[in-house]
């Protein structure tokens, strides 16, 4: 067992991997939190735990589970040890740390936790829900964030917090990345900052919320439902929009940088506006919109963001575009082949690119990485997605 301590609530609990396992009396989807996979990021320990706790397994169609993520930083509370634990899930990342003869701690709790996926998956019933709980350390509205495929979009609209669309093309290994790979709704919940009480009252909300969302309680039968769905709306004063990310100040390994102070999540800004100082330079806003997740903690690669909403009339459009698989035309292009296209992995030439708008390949569901100085990669949720196990589900 590990020692994890709330500073929100000046408590300590003994928590292990599993931090709660409810099986109902009735079939239905499986639901998995995980919280902590920041050892700094106690908010979802602490939340889950309340949360379980108190659920009678009579009126639960489904199974829940609850996951302690990084253990190890959960008890020193901090980001990590010596690796970014929600920077590790690649498959080449993952191939290996398998053939390492020493593993440090992090790459120890990626393993451990890997088993515990892969044993949840294989031994409960779809359709899967994969929740992971954080927070900041700004102060923030509660927002999700998800990898842009349809069913992911679906399900998090039902609540009432704005959501960050395309977080994958900037960060790379995150666990969430991962679980999409496998084809299974899965989003983030940030729930505010990291030591602030409404972080865990606000994630103790959202979890009733998933659950009854995903059909796994009843929302008649859950006492104060209403009540959390107002807490969250309020929270976010009502800012429910799709936004996307346009800009990232990424730190290197050696930076020295510092966030000027007073910067909130979704705070509108201008172009030209003083962020931040990086290696004693003065960093300005390259464009305006809205900061997003502005670094103030020593650990971390991420300075601040830049969002912008997505218009409505493109969401749609993306969906019309991605139903009819406008997608398969892309590769009778030259300079655009198929890597993989049962995963929906595009090779597209840096030359033929530029012809591109990013948009454009955002609306058929593709996000890229650069992988030579030549080429990028194309990577398309929907091909992957498992959506016919959830097109029965109500919200779909």
């Amino acid at each position: 067992m590990t020692d994890v301590y709330s500073k929100a609530l000046n408590n300590k609990i003994a928590v292990g991997r599993i931090l709660d396992k409810i099986e109902g009396s009735h079939p239905g989807p499986t639901v998995v939190f995980f919280g902590g996979i920041h050892g700094n990021e106690t908010a979802g320990v602490f939340a889950i735990k309340d949360t379980l706790a108190g659920i009678n397994a009579s009126y639960v169609k489904g199974t829940i589970f609850g996951v302690s993520g990084n253990l190890t930083a959960l008890k020193k509370n901090q980001r990590y040890i010596e690796k970014d634990l929600n920077r590790l899930w690649t498959k080449e990342s993952i191939e290996a740390i398998k053939k390492k003869s020493n593993l440090n701690a992090d790459e120890k709790e990626l393993i451990a936790l890997l088993e515990v996926l892969n044993d949840i998956l294989k031994s409960n019933q779809p359709p899967f829900y994969f929740i992971d709980l954080h927070t900041t350390s700004s102060q923030t509205l509660p927002f999700i964030t998800i990898n842009d495929a349809l069913i992911n979009r679906k399900f998090s609209k039902q609540f009432p917090v704005p959501i960050i669309l395309g977080i994958e093309e900037y960060l790379h290994g995150p666990l969430l990345s991962y679980i999409n790979e496998l084809g299974y709704v899965s989003l983030g919940f940030e729930s505010g900052q990291h030591d602030d009480l409404r972080s865990i009252t606000n994630t103790i909300a959202f979890i009733y919320l998933t659950l009854v969302f995903s059909g796994v309680l009843n929302e008649k039968g859950l006492v104060g439902f209403s009540n959390f769905y107002k807490q969250l709306q309020t929270q976010t004063i009502h800012i429910v929009d799709v936004f996307e990310i346009i800009y990232l100040h990424k730190i290197q390994q050696h930076d020295t940088f510092i966030m000027l102070n007073g910067f909130k999540s979704f705070q509108s800004i201008k172009k030209g506006t003083k962020l931040a100082i990086n290696n004693d330079i003065e960093i300005t806003s390259p464009c305006s919109g809205r900061i997003f997740m502005p670094l103030y903690q020593k650990k971390g690669a991420e300075g601040f963001f830049i969002i912008k909403p997505i218009k409505p009339f493109l969401l749609k459009l993306s969906i019309i575009l991605r139903h009819i698989k406008t997608d398969s035309f892309l590769a009778f292009l030259p300079g655009i082949h198929w890597l993989n296209k049962k995963e929906g992995i595009l090779q597209v030439n840096l030359k033929i690119a530029k012809f591109f708008a990013k948009s454009f390949f955002h609306l058929l569901g593709y996000r890229n990485r650069q992988i030579t100085n030549t080429h990028l990669r194309l990577n398309n949720r929907e091909r992957v997605a498992k959506t016919r196990i959830y097109k029965k589900e109500p919200w779909y």
